[in-house]
């Protein structure tokens, strides 16, 4: 189990692009889009709403925009490499 983490990991960090380096790089954008979303809405519509509320919403429409984002950039880092 230690060699194939430390495979994993070395992977992850010199930038090899493999299905589980893509599924890493997307749940920990996902989960900081969730996070960035949570408070921004209740930065902007906690007052008028209430504050789980639009943590919530902001929770569940963050990365909404993120995840097309990050499998596009990943993408495009992929093809690059290969020239």
């Amino acid at each position: 189990m230690l060699g194939v983490t430390s495979n994993f990991l070395s992977s992850f960090s010199s930038g090899e692009i493999n299905i589980s380096t893509v599924l890493l790089s997307l749940l920990i954008a996902t989960v900081a889009a969730m996070l960035g979303g949570a408070i921004g809405g209740m930065l902007l519509a906690g007052k008028d709403i209430g504050y789980k509320f639009s943590a919530t919403l902001g929770g569940l429409f963050g990365p909404a925009g993120v995840i097309p984002a990050v499998l596009l950039g990943l993408a495009v880092l992929n093809l690059f490499s290969n020239f």
